[in-house]
């Protein structure tokens, strides 16, 4: 992982439709094994529907996504179900789950999506960063054909940035 800025064009491998859309690299102010801990359980999100519960938080987070989006972000987030595996949200298309398919302890975490229209991979790699802080970040590999690619790379790009940004800014500690 380099220092802090990578591409996030996607990487195009030209024997196939396999595109690649990678994260800034994010800093972590927690220890690798911890957050890698906590990421490795997706039961451990649960998190981020109590934060987004709290009314002192949501007024927090208006003035930087303003009250509609805090509303949306707050149904998306009635809709999913945890396990330790599997994350399952409702969407326009139907039922999506994004399943947990290896742990590189304590380097890496490899997700596959199932039920979703296209074949979605991601991947979160985190390294030390001394003894109490890590580097994040995360790869989406999506196989798409060139018409698709052209309607949804933008929305991949900012998703993937998303989710990093959300992951870096969840509390790891106990």
């Amino acid at each position: 992982m380099g220092a802090n800025a990578l591409t996030l064009q996607p990487k195009v491998n030209s024997m196939s439709n396999k595109n690649d859309y990678v994260s800034q690299v994010k800093d972590i102010p927690y220890a690798q094994e911890t957050v890698f801990n906590k990421m490795a359980d997706l039961r451990n999100l649960e998190t981020i529907r109590e934060k987004f519960s709290d009314p002192s938080f949501c007024q927090q987070m208006e003035g930087q996504l303003g009250k509609d989006k805090i509303d949306e972000v707050r149904t998306r987030l009635d809709s999913l179900s945890f396990s330790q595996d599997n994350m399952t949200a409702d969407s326009p298309i139907g039922r999506l789950t994004l399943a947990i398919i290896e742990r590189d302890i304590p380097k890496c975490i490899k997700f596959e999506a199932q039920g979703a229209p296209i074949p979605l991979t991601m991947w979160v790699q985190l390294l030390p960063n001394g003894d109490s802080a890590c580097k994040m970040r995360i790869t989406l590999r999506a196989e798409l054909n060139m018409f698709i690619r052209h309607m949804v790379e933008g929305k991949l790009r900012q998703g993937v940035e998303q989710i990093a940004e959300m992951l870096a800014r969840l509390p790891y500690g106990n």
